[in-house]
């Protein structure tokens, strides 16, 4: 693969995950991790990726206000969002991740509604509070500078406490054998915390993510409700997972 390939295969991988792992892109594009140093400190210095300890994040992951235009594949998130909200009711209290999927479902919350959002990730909650009839409460902990949302014993001890109607996931990657992946392991352990307090788990992702895998488990097929993508939910790509018993929209 050329230099640009690879920092193209990069980049999207980037823009698609949030956060690349060098020791997996090694392994996906059989190179050395010289290799992917030298490529990651070249898209760093054009302001493409910021590069971190072990690999990259997205830029606009990296902020706590996240842009209101430009996001990567931005109107399938905002297809994910509208569908998301028909699942919500006046009085339900709402576990919600974060990801830039729950951030356009949080800018459409309509106004007369009158629910309970709880969330560590503080770009959630900072849209959350712009609301004017929803309460709001905060997992507080330990922050992640990477992924701007709390973790750590206290945050999964507190979303313990809660019996959530519903609990919304930004997810990374799904695929039938492995369930629901990951690349990051406070995000992870948090994860498996929100879905064990919650009655109903549904998945948000764009159909890039389906049939992908990350390194770190959440859960299997079998622990989550829902998966909403921006297809129709008759679409082939989501049969198999339908098969599986996950409903799909």
């Amino acid at each position: 693969m050329l230099k640009k390939e690879r920092q193209a295969y990069i980049l999207h991988q980037v823009n698609l995950h949030n956060k690349v792992l060098s020791s997996s892109l090694c392994q996906e594009i059989r190179v050395s991790e010289d290799t992917i140093r030298r490529d990651l400190q070249e898209l760093a210095d054009e302001g493409k990726i910021i590069k971190v300890h072990g690999g990259a994040l997205s830029p606009s992951f990296n902020q706590v206000y996240f842009p209101t235009n430009g996001v990567y594949s931005q109107q399938n998130k905002k297809t994910i969002a509208s569908k998301a909200i028909d699942l919500i009711s006046n009085g339900m209290f709402i576990l919600t991740s974060g990801g830039t999927t729950i951030i356009e479902m949080a800018r459409m919350l309509p106004p007369q509604l009158k629910a309970t959002f709880i969330s560590g990730s503080i770009p959630a909650i900072l849209e959350y509070m712009h609301h004017p009839n929803i309460e709001v409460i905060m997992i507080g902990d330990r922050i992640s500078k990477n992924s701007k949302i709390t973790v750590g014993a206290q945050a999964i001890a507190r979303i313990k406490e809660v019996k959530a109607d519903i609990c919304f996931l930004g997810t990374n990657a799904i695929d039938l054998e492995n369930g629901i992946t990951d690349n990051d392991w406070e995000v992870v352990e948090l994860k498996k915390a929100m879905i064990s307090s919650s009655k109903k788990v549904v998945c948000l992702g764009i159909s890039e993510k389906v049939n992908s895998v990350q390194p770190i488990r959440v859960c299997g097929l079998q622990d989550i409700d829902m998966l909403i993508t921006e297809l129709p939910a008759n679409d082939p790509l989501l049969k198999p997972y339908q098969d599986a018993g996950v409903l799909v929209a």
